[in-house]
């Protein structure tokens, strides 16, 4: 570990060993992956098999376990006391991991909801404006109207006549 400059240095003697949180959380993931996994299970079962069968069967003077296999029951604690709190540590990591994610989830959708909005707005000023837009139809009978009145004005109409 290198000394850094811009913090005073530690006195005394540190009793605590220094380990990286970060590796050891990613190896209890591994770890817990693998109990989590039929692997573990047939392994776990072979080797509570073999040892039972070992210590109930085996040559009498290679038992090192007798019938209520007070040692295998040890180590089978042990093991236990060990897997639940890499499970729990994994767990935890996986929890903190979701956390970012719904954040980072839960802001995109809102971004996402501004911009949907944002075109709706868009949409609807675009449908008022062309509310106001002429049309052709309207502009062909505007049309079809000021040469009725160009006609009229041009050759009013009398009883009888044509223009």
């Amino acid at each position: 570990m290198t000394e850094r400059l811009d913090q005073p240095r530690q006195q005394g003697l540190r009793l605590r060993p220094h380990y990286d949180p970060e590796a050891f959380g990613r190896l209890s993931e591994q770890i817990a992956r693998f109990l989590g996994t039929a692997r573990f299970l047939v392994y776990m079962t072979v080797f509570v098999a073999v040892w039972g069968l070992w210590n109930a069967f085996g040559p009498e003077s290679l038992r090192f376990d007798p019938y209520p296999f007070i040692f295998l029951t040890l180590i089978l604690s042990l093991q236990a006391s060990y897997a639940a709190p890499l499970i729990l540590l994994a767990q935890n990591r996986q929890d903190d991991r979701d956390r970012i994610q719904n954040e980072l989830d839960r802001g995109a959708a809102d971004r996402n909801q501004a911009d949907v909005e944002y075109l709706t707005r868009e949409i609807a000023s675009l449908r008022i404006a062309l509310g106001e837009v002429a049309t052709r139809d309207y502009i062909r009978s505007e049309f079809q109207r000021l040469q009725e009145d160009l006609r009229e004005e041009a050759c009013p109409p009398r009883q009888g006549e044509s223009c």
